[in-house]
């Protein structure tokens, strides 16, 4: 358990608790992972709690106490692991169809994520939780390629921050029913929670967050479309959500469109991914080649 004090000073008066903790060195913390610790009462303003948008004042004393990390309770298994490159910071890994991401109710063992505790020999960031430890972001089940990981704090945080500022390159392929007008266009709508179906996401202007998917047409079959998406934000089935908006479904989600024999889910690959990495600041980009599923896909809407 890490305990320490921090004085606020008059040049910082006014500013909300949660965001000027977040920028303080000695925190090391995302902000989200700040206001989680406000809320659980690890955040004391002059002996008391407050809420995580408290603004604080000069002279304000502010205690933090960060508990040690909990020990993780997913369980390593000896999985076979795509990796595209690893070093001591981070991993890219290139996750197959079918793979969950992290334990869940009804997908305990068999993730990525007992995977990754088995290859890292646990060595994976503590910041998500004893379930998904390493997980930045996340791609669907039936959704294949690119995903990073973080091996320490300081890198999950340096790279949460870049998906934040919409820095980080995501890049995914493809196939989408239906024939494109135009060749290239940009969804930009909010996406929150379905309020009749709380499991799924849609595009609602209401408890939602903004959204914004660029496309391109990359080969026009005559019912269905080879497209590239480029997204600015990362939202929960983002792509998958505003393809469906736009009448253009992903091929095979069967749940923003509908089931397609041959495949099971959506036909959606996370080809490109690029960032900034942690330690050298240098700019690193992968690419992964189109999975067989895919390219099969493909062979049958030609």
């Amino acid at each position: 358990m890490e305990k320490f004090v921090l004085n606020v000073e008059e040049t910082d008066s006014g500013i909300r608790l949660d965001k000027w903790l977040a920028s303080k060195k000695e925190t090391d913390m995302t902000r989200t992972a700040v206001q989680n610790l406000i809320e659980s009462g690890g955040v004391l303003v002059n002996g008391k709690t407050v809420s995580k948008n408290y603004k604080q004042k000069s002279g304000d004393v502010i205690e933090v106490t960060i508990p040690d990390p909990v020990e993780l309770d997913a369980k390593p298994e000896d999985i076979p692991l795509d990796i595209v490159y690893e070093d001591e910071s981070l991993l890219v890994v290139n996750k197959p169809k079918g793979m969950v991401v992290h334990p869940a109710p009804g997908n305990y063992s068999g993730t990525m994520v007992n995977a990754l505790m088995y290859h890292c020999k646990g060595r994976l960031s503590g910041i998500n939780g004893v379930i998904r430890p390493g997980i930045v972001h996340r791609i669907d089940k039936n959704t294949s390629g690119l995903l990073i990981v973080a091996k320490t704090d300081t890198a999950h945080n340096f790279l949460a921050e870049q998906i934040k500022e919409h820095s980080f390159t995501r890049e995914y392929e493809l196939v989408a029913e239906g024939r494109f007008r135009e060749t290239e266009g940009t969804v930009n709508a909010p996406i929150g929670r379905n309020p009749n179906d709380r499991k799924k996401m849609c595009v609602i202007y209401t408890n939602s967050k903004n959204a914004v998917t660029h496309y391109s047409v990359i080969e026009q079959f005559e019912k269905y479309a080879h497209l590239k998406c480029r997204l600015e934000t990362g939202r929960t089935h983002q792509i998958r959500v505003h393809m469906s908006y736009i009448g253009h479904p992903v091929l095979g989600d069967d749940v923003y469109g509908k089931p397609f024999k041959g495949i099971d889910g959506q036909c959606l690959h996370a080809k490109k991914i690029g960032f900034i990495h942690p330690v050298s600041h240098e700019y690193m980009e992968f690419d992964s080649e189109l999975p067989e599923y895919f390219k099969e896909i493909l062979r049958k809407v030609r």
